[in-house]
This record gives structure tokens, C-alpha cells and sequence, in this order.
């Protein structure tokens, strides 16, 4: 299987990680992340503005990329999949930003929202499986006691990202068991780390941060895995819990991690 891959500017820069352990995880499952040739950053904020048409352009041309190479788009960031997900609705459901991104792009045929967006975490619920995922591990992470963190991204609003259960999400956990090791199930996992706020208000981005991890460690957490770097960031430099990404377990489990 073949998607059209939207990796996202943070991850050529704070983020690698989560791309390379993304691309080798696909590699050993026998899926394939192609590259999109020209894409741009979605702007890491969807743009709340009815009128606002410009900063969404970038995320019509990547998806419009994927819809000509008859490709779902997968995404690994939440911020990037948030966006993705989002400007893609509008494409297919409001009639004038449809209109005027299309008017403006001048492309061959009109893009009206056609195009699958995908998170990584999906391809390996709903095309992989988890249970086929189970049988690819090599190394399972028995013992790690790993609490998933969502955060606000990826699951709202729950009627357009349509990713899991917002207030009860469950695909990070099933993750998680798959390559062997233990959710940890903890009241603040789908909490907001603060991380767009924390230049504006420091402290309370620090106070959500270890309410967080302090919710996480009560429950036995080792460390939290998130698909979030903002989230990372935020949650390494406010606790002391260790923070990875999802990619990184699976790239171990799945003994393709250069230093496992």
C-alpha cells in the first residue's frame, strides 16, 4: 500500500524523530510513505476566520497533491493532522471557501475535499490492524507501564477529526498492548498541555503540564508516548516524566530503531 505523506515542517527540524521512526515503522509493516513533492507548512494553527482563505492554501495543495495520485494523505504530527483534517472539511462542505481557494489556485479540475487524511496511529488501526502489528513486534516492550497523551489536537472537534472517543479515546492504548507493554489509564490524558499558550502565560502552561504528568505518575506511568511535538516539548520542559513519541516505541518494538 502506497499514501501520500504530508510530513510537516517541525518535523525537518525539532521533530526528526518522529518522521524517521515513522518511515522505518512503515518500511517493516510493508506500507510505503511517499513524499509529497511540494508540500508547505499547514501554518500549524487552523484558521478560526470564516473569510481567511490564504493559510489554508497550502493544505489544499497538499491534499489536491494526494487526490491527482489517487492516495489517502497520512499525517504524523497533530498539529499538521488537525489542520489537514479541518481545511479539508471546508473543501467539502462550505461552498465559499471551496469556491474561492479554488478560483484563487486555478487548478485543472476543483478540489472538493476528496482526498482520505489519515493519522499515522489510523493506518495502524484500520489498515494494518492492530493485531497484525502484534504479530510484526520483535521486541516487545513488556514491563513498560506507558500512559498514552492525547492532548486537544487530534480528538476535537470530535464531528470533523472523527479520530476516536473524545472523552474516552482508546487507539493509543490498544497501541501501546499491541507492542506488548502496559496502558496506564489516567484521568488528564485528552487534557491541553498549554502549549499555545505557554509563551503568553508560562506558569499556567507549567501548572497544566504537571497537573498532567502528576495525574500520569499516580497511576503508575513510567513515561508518556504523544504524536504531539508542541505537547512534547512542553511536557518534557514542565515534569520530570519522560515524554516520547509513538513512533519511536514502535520503531523498537518493531526492531528498527538504530539504538534499541
Amino acid at each position: 500500500m502506497k499514501y501520500s505523506y504530508y510530513p510537516g515542517c517541525t518535523l525537518r527540524t525539532k521533530a526528526k524523530d518522529l518522521d524517521r521512526y515513522a518511515r522505518a515503522s512503515a518500511e517493516a509493516l510493508g506500507f510505503v510513505l511517499e513524499e509529497l513533492d511540494n508540500w508547505q507548512c499547514c501554518g500549524g494553527v487552523y484558521p478560526l476566520g470564516t473569510d481567511e482563505i490564504a493559510s489554508k492554501l497550502s493544505c489544499v495543495r497538499a491534499l489536491n497533491e494526494a487526490k491527482e495520485k489517487n492516495q489517502s494523505l497520512v499525517t504524523v504530527c497533530s498539529a499538521c493532522h488537525h489542520v489537514m483534517k479541518r481545511v479539508n472539511d471546508d473543501m467539502a462542505n462550505v461552498a465559499d471557501i471551496q469556491s474561492r481557494a479554488n478560483n484563487y489556485m486555478g487548478l485543472a479540475e476543483p478540489y472538493k475535499g476528496e482526498t482520505e487524511v489519515l493519522h499515522f496511529l489510523e493506518v495502524l488501526r484500520d489498515k494494518v490492524g492492530f493485531a497484525e502489528l502484534k504479530k510484526k513486534v520483535v521486541n516487545p516492550l513488556t514491563g513498560k507501564k506507558i500512559g498514552a497523551y492525547y492532548g486537544c489536537l487530534l480528538l476535537r472537534p470530535s464531528g470533523v477529526m472523527a479520530f476516536d472517543d473524545p472523552e474516552n479515546p482508546t487507539i493509543l492504548e490498544d497501541f501501546i498492548r499491541a507492542l506488548g507493554a502496559e496502558p496506564v489509564v489516567y484521568p488528564y490524558r485528552n487534557e491541553c498541555c498549554g502549549g499555545y499558550i505557554s509563551l503568553k502565560d508560562p506558569q499556567g502552561a507549567t501548572n497544566m503540564c504537571q497537573r498532567i504528568a502528576n495525574s500520569a505518575e499516580s497511576f503508575g506511568a513510567d513515561l508518556l508516548v504523544t504524536a504531539c511535538p508542541l505537547c512534547k516539548f512542553n511536557l518534557t520542559k514542565n515534569s520530570k516524566l519522560p515524554i516520547v513519541y509513538f513512533t519511536e516505541l514502535l520503531a523498537e518494538a518493531l526492531g528498527v530503531k538504530e539504538d534499541a
